[in-house]
């Protein structure tokens, strides 16, 4: 029981990361980096592949027993 609740936890977590690396994606600072150097800044990629690998551990959490 404790399990779920912490794999919903990392669920949730993942959800807020991925809302604010889609936000920094597509800020102003980022379309300046991406002019300049041709890629997004790394807090917006960090945040993103942060938020991919909390929700996949959470996914995983929920499906196993």
């Amino acid at each position: 029981m404790i399990n779920k609740r912490i794999s919903l936890g990392f669920l949730v977590i993942a959800i807020v990361l991925i809302v604010f690396g889609l936000n920094a994606y597509y800020s102003t600072a980022s379309d300046f980096s991406r002019f300049f150097t041709g890629t997004p800044t790394d807090k917006s990629l960090w945040l993103l592949v942060g938020g991919l690998a909390v929700g996949a551990a959470g996914f995983i959490g929920l499906v196993r027993r």
